[in-house]
């Protein structure tokens, strides 16, 4: 299938993006890496009467990295991938994207598109759940800073508004003595992952986030003190609670057998990664 058809515009700054959402409503589409929403569009699953393209811009492609890693609308996945000291900065990041889907996609794709995407089995915004991330959102009345436990709120469903753009995403940087691990299941590599497991792990709390298995990234606390027998307790309940339906490509039993086994493997990990500062 083709699109409907659309009318295109090109955007250079923030401030014009929000201008032609303010202008067209509920009818325009942010164009940026395109990696999501093309698919979307050539099965006519969103019809927009718009695009507005993003995705030259160069003042909305900035990574700014002070006391978290701030990353604009326009940032692909590979300008933050492939710099120097990610491993540093945001440990967590630099674990997941080997995973997500394949290098060709990542060129294109946008990490804030990702995230604005909302796939439940998206690396990314697991990432930001595990983190404790957040969005920053504008429409020509107001910013607004969403966390990312609120942003997310179901299948390829978010707390934006049809007005507001999804201006960057926020990842909190690397704290002391804290062990970050990831790891994921899919059929093949680059495909979506069946279940995917984010650990952050400090000297107090166990943070685990679970993506593929319920409608959206879900995270839960734990003390991290847990012993072994406590530890596969928590990851069974959670592995319930998450509401695993049976799909052709893996069924409920097995994806909760995965947030089983992949917690604790992911969990020892981040254990072992704590260090001292």
């Amino acid at each position: 299938m083709k699109p409907a058809a659309f009318d295109y515009q090109r955007v250079e700054t923030a401030d014009e993006a929000i201008a032609a959402l303010a202008e067209c409503g509920e009818d325009g589409r942010i164009l940026a890496g395109g990696q999501s929403l093309m698919a979307i569009l050539n099965m006519r699953l969103a019809q927009p009467k718009r695009l507005i393209d993003i995705s030259r811009s160069k003042a909305m492609a900035t990574v700014d990295v002070n006391e978290s890693m701030r990353i604009g609308a326009a940032a692909t996945q590979a300008s933050v991938e492939w710099r120097p000291d990610l491993a540093r900065e945001v440990p967590l990041l630099a674990l997941a994207f080997p995973h997500v889907s394949h290098f060709q996609i990542r060129n294109r794709g946008t990490v804030v598109g990702s995230i604005a995407h909302a796939d439940p089995a998206a690396e990314l915004p697991l990432c930001l759940l595990a983190l404790e991330g957040s969005v920053q959102l504008r429409n020509a009345k107001r910013r607004r800073d969403v966390r990312a436990d609120d942003f997310f709120t179901g299948m390829l469903s978010t707390a934006r508004g049809h007005d507001e753009f999804v201006e960057s995403a926020t990842f909190p940087t690397a704290r002391p003595e804290t062990g970050y691990a990831f790891d994921e299941f899919s059929m093949r590599h680059g495909d979506f992952a069946v279940c995917a497991v984010a650990v952050v792990a400090d000297a107090q709390r166990l943070r685990i986030a679970v993506g593929g298995v319920a409608d959206r990234p879900v995270a839960r606390d734990y003390d991290a003190a847990l012993n072994a027998s406590a530890l596969d307790d928590a990851l069974n309940e959670f592995a319930w609670s998450l509401g695993a339906r049976d799909e052709p490509q893996a069924s409920a039993t097995m994806r909760r057998r995965l947030v089983r086994t992949l917690g604790r493997r992911t969990v020892e990990q981040a254990l072992s990664r704590r260090s001292p500062s």
